[in-house]
């Protein structure tokens, strides 16, 4: 039935001294000491800082990133979460204000007549000579309000917890976007590279074939062997399966590249040339405090640990008495016709409530302990992130100079390769040299060929991963 409470006064409280007792926090130092390596560093322009369409320079490369930026679905689910999180913000905000509401409802009460309301509604006259009715309807239509009294600050706490954790979303978004354009770029560069292996390997097949028709004339004068056709033809064979192989590669690197931007299989308009043309990105890595500015997951981190210290305050404010404030006003009567008749028909009511944890604060206890270990947890992936962040950009960097060393001197071998087919060929034809020696010419230019353009993908790799592990990229 539909019987609002009328009155005003406290209707619980639970106050004792043990119920305001609460456990200890752990608390951890943040101890984070700047790397030896880079003491007396001096602030300088960071590469991170730098836009990616200004850093990457290819029309093509830009053309697809800005796909993968509009498509990509991770990147969409990741947005989502964002808008998630500020759901969550309105949600906290709300259970700072007042909840009000308007109700109506209808019920029927036939008390026993032997009863003390059963009595006194028996003798009692609604109006001169006219009895109250055996069998009551209940009419009745209020406004009512309910609102907490934020006296320990735990909704407030909630409210930044779910700001912090909001802002935590948006790093994140830009932590994925950040893996998005170094992860297209790196495919793209890998592209190029099979481009330019199966360029190779095409000019190689040509000239071993070249080589197996001499070989075959050679035969025929009687100045070679048919093991000689056969090592010259297995050769060829090789190298046009290693077309093949190569070809596949493209594919996929092609369908990966069309996954990151969110459509079907086709094929991935490029530069096309030798890979070798290409020059590295120049990178400068800045220092430790531009490194913290810049990394969108040290943010995210960051951000999550002050969300986690928030949660404690919340957890700890549930050991306190709870203040509640609640109103009624409406009206109420046993005929439609009476509703409007007033102040006959008004109701209202004003309560106040102070309600504390007194026996059983297992749960609170429970939820309070969590919240301590979470803020442990996201210190600990606090201080990972950063540690995770020096170790990345110290490999990249290492990388690139390594590999520029090594590209350098397999260059020098690629040379001295080539020259030797046209020797090795000369001498062949002058009955002057093996024809395995010929052969192994050929493999050896091939493969160091093919491992110089690997090393020259290497290279544009470390400078999209020194760039990403700086932060960049989502600018």
């Amino acid at each position: 039935m539909y019987r609002p409470k009328i009155g005003m006064g406290i209707l619980a409280v639970c106050l004792v001294a043990v119920s305001c007792k609460v456990p200890a926090i752990v608390e951890q130092s943040e101890n984070r000491s700047v790397p030896t390596a880079y003491a007396g560093s001096s602030d300088s322009a960071n590469s991170a800082a730098v836009q990616w369409r200004n850093f990457f320079t290819d029309a093509h490369l830009v053309n697809l990133i800005d796909t993968a930026l509009k498509n990509n679905q991770e990147l969409r689910i990741t947005l989502q979460e964002i808008e998630i999180a500020r759901n969550d913000i309105r949600s906290k905000q709300g259970a700072l204000l007042p909840s009000v509401g308007v109700r109506t409802g209808i019920g029927v009460e036939k008390v026993g007549r032997y009863t003390s309301q059963g009595a006194g509604d028996a003798s009692a006259e609604i109006v001169p000579g006219k009895l109250v009715p055996e069998v009551l309807m209940d009419w009745g239509a209020a406004a009512y309000a309910n609102w907490e009294v934020d006296i320990w600050k735990k909704l407030r706490n909630a409210k930044k917890a779910a700001i912090a954790r909001y802002l935590a979303t948006v790093e994140g978004k830009n932590f994925v976007l950040t893996g998005l354009v170094s992860e297209v770029a790196g495919s793209y560069y890998e592209l190029l590279a099979l481009d330019s292996q199966l360029d190779i390997v095409k000019q190689t097949i040509k000239l071993q074939q070249d080589a197996l028709g001499i070989v075959k004339v050679q035969k025929d004068a009687a100045r070679a062997t048919e093991l000689a056709v056969q090592k010259f033809e297995a050769e060829v064979l090789k190298s046009q399966s290693l077309e093949y192989d190569i070809l596949q590669q493209i594919r996929e690197t092609e369908n990966r590249i069309n996954l990151l931007l969110g459509r079907f299989p086709q094929e991935i308009a490029r530069t096309r040339g030798n890979i070798l043309a290409l020059s590295p990105a120049a990178v400068q890595s800045g220092i430790p405090s531009q490194l913290l500015v810049n990394r969108p997951d040290i943010k995210q981190a960051e951000l999550e640990l002050a969300a986690a210290k928030l949660d404690i305050k919340v957890a700890r404010a549930e050991f306190y008495p709870s203040f509640g404030i609640s109103a009624a006003l409406g009206f109420q009567a046993f005929k439609p016709s009476y509703l409007v008749k007033f102040p006959e028909s008004l109701l209202f009511s004003l309560a106040g409530d102070l309600a504390g944890p007194l026996i059983n604060r297992n749960a609170i206890k429970a939820e309070f302990y969590n919240a301590n270990a979470k803020q442990l947890q996201a210190i600990y992936n606090y201080e990972r992130t950063i540690l995770n962040a020096y170790i990345e950009v110290s490999t990249q960097l290492s990388g690139i100079g390594n590999l520029q060393k090594s590209y350098e001197l397999k260059s020098k071998q690629v040379d001295a390769l080539t020259r030797s087919i046209d020797i090795s060929n000369d001498l062949f034809k002058s009955a002057r040299a093996d024809y395995l020696e010929v052969l192994m010419t050929q493999r050896d230019a091939l493969e160091a060929k093919l491992e110089l353009i690997e090393t020259k993908k290497q290279q544009l790799a470390a400078v999209v991963g020194v760039y990403r592990d700086l932060g960049g990229g989502w600018r």
